[in-house]
């Protein structure tokens, strides 16, 4: 069974209806989601969990490898492919896991 939606205020003054226990506004969420780059073409969890880590440039995410992006909360497998697809179409990758040389 679903639990009820509960009226919640953002910090902002938005007010919205959630049943879940997250704390992000949907407004607000909906306000910030930019409308280029990396961070456009992907579900809404996946840019605030890389937003949270800093990461803002795709550059920014050869510095990880997948297994760190891996455990950042909101990102699933889905947005770990278009990542690695994305970042192959500008010649980019992750970084290797250490002891793997040959992949």
């Amino acid at each position: 069974m679903k639990a009820a939606a509960n009226q919640r205020t953002c910090d902002k003054g938005h007010v919205y209806y959630k049943s879940s226990s997250c704390p992000v506004c949907p407004i607000c969420a909906q306000q910030q989601k930019p409308d280029s780059g990396i961070l456009a073409a992907l579900a809404a969890p996946a840019p605030r969990a890389l937003l949270s880590a800093g990461i803002t440039h795709a550059k920014q995410l050869c510095t990880y490898t997948e297994a760190e992006l891996r455990a950042l909360h909101g990102m699933g497998p889905n947005a770990l492919q278009k990542i690695a697809v994305m970042l192959d179409s500008m010649g980019l990758q992750l970084k290797q896991e250490s002891g793997h040389p040959n992949k």
